[in-house]
Parts: structure tokens; sequence; C-alpha cells
């Protein structure tokens, strides 16, 4: 009897010291939040080959809607996605003759010809509705995302993939979400597209290795992060203008798992967010590669919630973050 009571005492100082260890580890590796960026990356063409400057987020908006899209290495996924999205917002400022839109293609530092197929869109449709941001290095898909939301225009900000899995008619379900949740005085509110009610048929054809990271992804986002919605990963949200500013100028992460800390951040400022079923289908060309990037993302959950805890990351004032 003990011995049994000396082993618990061991394990229970053991798990306090890798608790400390962890915590000491997550509080000395916290990033900086860097929103600095290439005087290139100030800079878009114009449609004759003119460079102008990006405007701000801090502006106040001048068009109805801005379309972001991260994209990495998508010369041959991205035009699928464009020709969709352009046909859809083409349409619609016809049937809507003062409805304005632009849509904003990041390049995520790509190796391959992503921003001389972008920018055909650009020569199309003219700069002032397609504007191409090349990053001139690898941010990961938060950062992208982020950077072109730093450049965009609208009073409402979407986020949208380039493999084009959303479908992109389906702006009109995240835009019914935003306008049935309660708005915060300040203009603030999140639609999120959802894929939770696909679930069931993609546990069918996963693995069961596969299904069981996928669950322990959903429970680590629950347990440290984010409360009250199913799919914080799709791809598809929607944001009022005042909503990103206060969000996306205070996001640490920049790769996968991004979209938690954003949601993270906007419940930690109250900010009402639906959470609205999209249509989706599954991709060939993923750039996630399904365990190492699972468990990539559950290091950064962690590591997320603890961060904030141990105060190396604040949150502080309207559209500030403090890095200590």
């Amino acid at each position: 009897m003990e011995c049994l009571c000396e082993l618990v005492q061991c394990l229970v100082a053991l798990s306090v010291a890798v608790l400390l260890v962890v915590l000491l580890i997550a509080h000395l590796t916290a990033g900086m939040v860097d929103l600095n960026r290439h005087e290139k990356e100030k800079l878009f063409l114009t449609a004759a080959g003119e460079k102008k400057p990006f405007p701000s987020l801090h502006d106040p908006g001048s068009l109805d809607l801005s379309v972001v899209v991260p994209a990495y290495n998508e010369e041959l996924r991205m035009p699928v996605m464009m020709e969709e999205a352009m046909g859809y917002l083409e349409k619609r400022q016809k049937q809507q003759p003062l409805f304005t839109y632009e849509v904003i293609v990041v390049d995520d530092g790509s190796k391959d010809r992503t921003t001389e197929v972008a920018l055909q869109y650009t020569k199309k449709y003219g700069e002032d509705k397609v504007r191409v941001l090349t990053l001139v290095k690898n941010r990961g898909k938060g950062g992208a995302v982020r950077m072109g939301t730093l450049s965009s225009r609208g009073r409402l900000i979407l986020m949208a993939d380039a493999d084009g899995a959303t479908k992109f008619a389906d702006v009109e379900k995240v835009e019914a979400g935003l306008h049935q949740v309660k708005t915060t005085p300040g203009n603030m509110a999140i639609s999120c597209g959802s894929r939770a009610h696909l679930e069931e048929e993609a546990v069918a054809l996963r693995s069961m290795f596969r299904t069981f990271l996928m669950y322990g992804f959903h429970f680590l986002v629950w347990f440290f992060c984010v409360k009250g919605i199913k799919d914080t990963q799709c791809g598809f949200k929607l944001f009022t203008r005042e909503a990103a500013l206060k969000t996306f100028t205070s996001l640490h992460v920049e790769r996968w798992a991004f979209d938690v800390e954003l949601l993270y951040i906007a419940q930690c400022f109250k900010i009402p967010i639906a959470e609205v079923a999209v249509n989706w289908t599954e991709i060939e060309g993923s750039k996630l590669v399904p365990v190492w990037s699972w468990l990539q993302m559950g290091r950064d959950l962690v590591f997320i919630r603890l961060r904030y805890i141990t105060g190396a990351w604040k949150l502080e004032g309207p559209g500030k973050t403090k890095t200590s």
C-alpha cells in the first residue's frame, strides 16, 4: 500500500512537472503579431500593368463585398473557383446594379504560376473587381487570409478557399445567417459556413484512425478554445468589416489552426457568431496532410489556450493585441 501511494505521488509530481514545462514552452515560444509587409506587398497591378497601393482595413468600407481567396500553388484548381465566383458576382451585379464587390487573390508565396493565372482575371474584369496580392514568402493560410483582409474595401468580407469546395452561391446563405444574429453596437458579427451536416457521410468514408483523429480534434477545439461551433474549419466565413478588424488584427496563428483562434478571439469579445450549413465537395489536391496536419493543429490548439492563460498573448482594446 505504501509503495502504491509513493507511485501515485510520483505520477502526480511528474504530471505537474510536465504541465509546467509545457506552460513554459508555450509562453517562451509565443510569436509576435507580425502585421508588417514587404514593400512589394503594399502594391497591386492594374489591368494596364501599373502599380497602385492597397487600401487599409482601418479605412471605411467602400464596397458591399470583398472576397479574400488564399492561394498556395493553386494555378490548376483556382480557375474553376474563380469562374464560378466571378460568374455569380457578375450576375448578381446585373440583377442588383447598386451591388459592388472585389475579389482579392492572395498568392501565399507560391512556386507555380498562381499570380500569373490570377492576374488574367484582373485583365478581364479590371483591377477594381479583381486584385492580386503576392506575398514575398509563404505565411500560411491564416497569414494569407489576414493580409488579404487587411487590404480589403468591403463592408462585408468573405474568406473563400481557392479550391472551390464550397458552392460560391452559398454566400447568400452565410449572408442570411449574418443578418439573423444580433449584431453588437459596433456592428460586429460573423457567419461561418459549416459542413457539420455532412459529418455522418464523411465518417462512413473515412478509416477508423482518421475518424478518431477528427473527433479528437473536435474535442480539443471544444475543450480548449471554441464552444458552440460544430465546424470551425470550413474555409467559407463572412465578417462584417468591424468584426474583421477586431479579430484579424488580433490574430497570431498563421497556419491551419488560425480559424480556431479567430473564433476564440470573437467569443472573447462577445461577437455574435452564426453557423450555417453550406454545400461542400471534397476537391483533390488539398495541401492538408491528414495525420501530420491534424497533429500540428492539435498542438496549436493547446498552445493557443495556454498562451492566453499565461498572458503571452493578450487581447486589448479595439483591434489591438499585445504580445509580451
